[in-house]
């Protein structure tokens, strides 16, 4: 799923292995996921061999929805997370999908619609988010945390909407287990550009993926980084050996 920023400028970040300035990462960011938006779920598919949808499942399982519960899903992009909370939010609940990507949401409004689902939707800034304080019972973000900017600023925005009780769950690609890491190089670096290309018609966006993903804080750094945010109880449970992490944080 996709995010960026609109960043200040003057600041220099990261995208991929490159040092850019911040309001040129968020155009950058925001031509990778306009290119691949309308592969973008075949590509997740041959990309984990169908392992996200286990992994989406995993954290729709921790979610724990109930029945009329407000649900956050940033960075939404497809709308995976979107459409099994709202199922089960009910018609007492309410789930919003957002993205700060045009393409991307654009695909997730259709797809839910076509499902029968008429979600409200946002096209907005996770490290700005429109909505009121104390808001939401639960806020996700799958795969999206890396592309942002700042992602202390996005987190502390998504604790700002959590109603008291509320939780977080951040579900992104972290640091694999050693053993591992060399074989999965050769799959990130090599395999996935060729298959962008293949499938996608672009491999320079698939590059950037295996890019951002070295980028990302490990699983403890980003377990701090939830803390820092003023996340309580925060924790996090490996999943594929450590390639994807879910980190859940609550606010008390």
């Amino acid at each position: 799923m996709s995010e960026n920023t609109s960043a200040p400028q003057g600041g220099k970040t990261h995208f991929g292995f490159e040092t850019v300035a911040e309001h040129e990462k968020a155009k950058r960011v925001e031509g990778v996921f306009s290119s691949v938006a309308s592969k973008y779920d075949v590509m997740n598919d041959l990309m984990s061999a169908g392992m996200h949808r286990l992994w989406k499942a995993f954290t729709i399982q921790i979610a724990a929805v109930r029945p009329g519960e407000r649900v956050l899903d940033v960075a939404g992009g497809t709308a995976d997370l979107s459409l099994a909370f709202a199922k089960q939010v009910g018609e007492t609940g309410q789930v919003w999908l957002t993205d700060i990507n045009h393409a991307m949401l654009s695909v997730g409004r259709d797809r839910t619609t076509d499902k029968g689902y008429l979600l409200p939707t946002a096209q907005c800034d996770a490290e700005k988010l429109p909505f009121p304080d104390n808001h939401f019972d639960l806020v996700t973000v799958a795969f999206g945390l890396r592309n942002m900017t700042h992602k202390d600023q996005a987190l502390a925005e998504m604790r700002r909407v959590l109603r008291p009780g509320g939780r977080l769950l951040v579900l992104e690609f972290s640091k694999i287990w050693q053993p591992l890491a060399k074989a999965y190089d050769v799959y990130s670096f090599k395999v996935l550009p060729w298959l962008g290309q293949k499938v996608a018609g672009d491999a320079d966006s698939y590059k950037y993926l295996a890019e951002s993903i070295r980028m990302h804080p490990d699983q403890d750094t980003l377990k701090q980084m939830l803390t820092d945010a003023g996340l309580e109880r925060a924790e996090y449970f490996n999943l594929a050996a450590g390639a994807v992490a879910l980190h859940r944080g609550y606010k008390f």
